[in-house]
């Protein structure tokens, strides 16, 4: 008897949903990954049911979505869709298959992707993706049925394929996340591996922000360390910042916070949290929406900085995105102390570097094999070398001849470990000559183990020189602070100097008396006495010009009181000499005098003469006019004259007084000339202040014409000491002008007829 029509076709379609699940079971066997037991269950799918196209979409926990896959030709993408929204969300969320025939009509449609794509989308069928525990995988999706509308017996036959597809996904997703897992592992070991190798700071830290990004998916990262002196965190690297350097106060914002609390934070809406600044976001036009801030401990547990990661690529960062940034950081911490230190001694490196280029010194250093390692600039000049006559070779190459003895100083110092100085050296080097002061010393590190030895050599040839030049004229002291100036003062300079003349008088007699012999013996104890004087005030001997002395005051070295200085050195020569003449009266020798002429004016001082002979000098006008006025001291039989310009530079006060008004030879007008009288005692001028005030009184009526009474002064001031000279000499002038009174113009001058 035959079987019933719906009962052959039951089994029929029985026989069939058997074999396209035996079909699906085969075909994912065959499949290698997840992307293409994918793609098989959706061809497959698609075709059983009759679809035009179709979609898997599995869920990822960690984000809450949906995902599918979708090749484009060569390239494949991810699409992601939030697990609670739209079609597919729903019967995620729900469990629940749906059938639609139109979709545009279902609320729950989103038009967006056939707007973008061009596509229309009818019809849909959508069922849940179980394991066999009943665990929601995901969902699968068939889009517009070819022939009629989705039915029930299609949704039971995907969701039997999907059934039995399941245990396969579930296998190959398993895989695929625990080699996906592996290669991340191999990733982050190769990662570290690489970083640690670096030890320069700039490098690393653009290594590490690069590898952050990338390892998380972000937009952008930065590392900012800890400035322990200023309590700033600061970077000087960031994604899209350019050139930009970030520092604030380690306290302030979400990264202070981070700092502060050793605690990190990971925040989905940056413009939701209250500590986020967004100036920064507006200054650089970058727009900040998630945000992962962690803290990086060193070993020791210290907090040395945070790392901050933005703007998650499609979503917010996740509790494994957590995990891996703090065991990253926690890896890398050593290398950035290391780094970090590195950049320390490199900067403190270039600092001595920059130091050592500075100096004015030659420095060189040795190794403990006595090659020689470094050799600053100012080493190569003072030795006049280029760096391949000196750098790594050994120094007992180098320092030979009549520099051996820097060797033997050498190993001297390392066999004792104590630095030696060699005051005044001569270094020879090629055909260089040089004189210097050589300093050796050892270098041992903090462990007191031998690094080499250092030679500083300070070159002091032009300042003996010019001290040796210097000393002949002034006060070694004097010549010690005018080498502090310079040698650029002995090139010629304009100043306000006091010019002293001293002469012997008949000297010319004497050496005939003494013969020459007797002559040198004199001159020499002479000179000896009045030099003394001289640079006891700080004065400077210009020369001796036979019997004579030639001294400035104010040059080289300016004093505030230079007139000051050339006076009393002035009456210390006489009183000098005073003392001189009694030891030479003692011993049965004739005494000398001398007169001595002192001017303040503009000279021009430098070393003055030919290439093969020169002199330090002064000349001018004021040079002359103190010569005029020692000669001056035989006419009115005077020790010491100064001009007017003299008096008005003195700040102290002496017993001065007007001899005269002279126009002295080659000049038109006419100066006032004064007698210093401070070497005097009252046996040598008696009442002296009495004879100045009557002197004055007989200066003032002579240039008044008033000849008789200004006699009668004159007179008065022979009276209290006959032996001044000078008033006997006003008193022969006033009879003079007398009985021949001088033209209308005459103002009281006096023309001198000798130089």
């Amino acid at each position: 008897m035959a079987k019933p029509r719906k009962t052959r076709t039951a089994t029929t379609r029985t026989r069939q949903t058997t074999q396209f699940l035996l079909e699906v079971s085969n075909r994912l066997g065959h499949a290698k990954t997840l992307d293409e037991a994918l793609d098989t269950l959706v061809q497959f799918t698609v075709s059983v049911i009759g679809a035009d196209r179709g979609a898997i979409f599995l869920n990822d926990p960690a984000n809450n979505e949906l995902y599918t896959r979708i090749t484009e030709g060569k390239f494949r993408r991810e699409l992601r869709v939030l697990n609670t929204s739209g079609i597919a969300g729903e019967v995620f969320s729900t469990a629940q298959a749906v059938i639609i025939h139109d979709a545009y009509a279902d609320p729950r449609f989103n038009r967006s992707v056939d707007e973008r794509t061009g596509y229309t989308t009818q019809k849909i069928l959508c069922v849940p993706l179980r394991t066999l525990r009943g665990e929601i995988l995901g969902v699968a999706e068939l889009i517009n049925k070819k022939d009629g509308d989705f039915t029930t017996q299609d949704l039971r036959m995907l969701d039997s394929m999907l059934r039995q597809a399941a245990i396969a996904l579930e296998s190959h997703r398993t895989v695929e996340s625990v080699e996906r897992a592996r290669s991340q592992e191999r990733e982050f070991l190769n990662l570290i591996t690489e970083i640690a190798s670096e030890i320069k700071l700039g490098p690393l830290l653009q290594r590490l922000i690069g590898a952050i990004s990338e390892m998380l998916g972000a937009e952008r990262s930065t590392l900012f360390l800890n400035d322990e002196k200023t309590q700033h965190l600061y970077t000087l690297i960031g994604e899209g910042l350019g050139a930009t350097q970030i520092r604030f106060p380690n306290h302030v914002g979400i990264a202070g916070a981070v700092f502060t609390s050793r605690k990190t934070l990971n925040i989905p809406y940056a413009y939701a949290d209250i500590r986020f600044n967004p100036g920064f976001d507006r200054q650089t036009g970058f727009f900040t929406r998630s945000m992962l801030c962690v803290p990086v401990v060193n070993k020791d547990g210290k907090i040395i900085g945070v790392t901050q990661v933005l703007n998650k690529q499609g979503g917010v960062f996740t509790q494994e995105d957590e995990t891996r940034l703090r065991a990253f950081t926690s890896e890398i911490a050593i290398a950035l102390e290391n780094a970090k230190l590195f950049d320390d001694v490199q900067n403190m490196k270039n600092y001595n570097d920059s130091v050592l280029e500075s100096m004015s010194s030659g420095v060189i250093t040795l190794d403990e094999d006595e090659v020689i390692a470094t050799c600053n600039s100012a080493a190569l000049r003072i030795l006049k070398v280029e760096p391949s006559a000196m750098l790594k070779r050994p120094a007992k190459e180098v320092f030979v001849d009549e520099s051996a003895w820097i060797m033997d100083k050498i190993e001297q110092v390392e066999k004792t470990h104590h630095g030696d100085v060699v005051i005044d050296a001569k270094v020879v080097f090629g055909k260089e000559t040089i004189s210097a002061n050589v300093t050796v010393l050892p270098l041992v590190s903090a462990n007191a183990k031998k690094l080499g030895s250092l030679i500083m050599i300070e070159d002091i040839t032009s300042e003996k020189r010019m001290k040796s030049t210097m000393s002949r004229y002034m006060d070694p002291s004097i010549a010690d602070r005018l080498l502090q100036t310079g040698t650029e003062i002995l090139g010629g300079q304009s100043s306000i100097a006091s010019v002293l003349f001293s002469d012997i008088r008949s000297f010319t007699t004497l050496t005939e008396e003494f013969g020459p012999q007797a002559t040198v013996s004199l001159l020499n104890e002479y000179f000896t006495l009045m030099v003394d004087c001289i640079q006891l005030e700080g004065g400077m001997l210009d020369k001796f010009i036979g019997d004579a002395i030639m001294a400035v005051f104010g040059v080289p070295i300016t004093h505030d009181d230079d007139a000051d200085r050339a006076v009393r050195s002035a009456v210390a020569m006489i009183h000098e000499l005073n003392v001189y003449n009694q030891k030479r009266k003692s011993e049965a020798r004739k005494p000398i005098d001398i007169g001595i002429g002192i001017n303040t004016d503009i000279v021009v001082s430098g070393n003055i003469g030919s290439p093969k002979r020169m002199d330090y000098t002064v000349i001018g006008d004021g040079v002359n006019l103190a010569s005029r006025l020692e000669g001056a001291c035989k006419e009115y039989h005077t020790h010491i004259l100064i001009s007017e310009n003299t008096v008005r530079k003195l700040r102290g006060t002496y017993r001065l007084r007007e001899v005269d008004r002279v126009i002295v030879k080659g000049k038109t007008q006419p100066v006032a000339i004064h007698e210093v009288l401070d070497y005097h005692e009252e046996e040598t001028f008696p009442n002296v202040m009495g004879v100045l005030n009557s002197f004055r009184e007989g200066i003032t009526s002579y240039r008044l014409r008033r000849w008789d009474h200004a006699a009668a002064a004159f007179r008065d001031a022979l009276g209290l000491n006959p032996n001044d000279f000078v008033s006997s000499l006003w008193l022969e002038r006033c009879a003079h002008m007398k009985a021949n009174p001088p033209a209308e113009e005459w103002q009281g001058e006096w023309v001198m007829k000798t130089k």
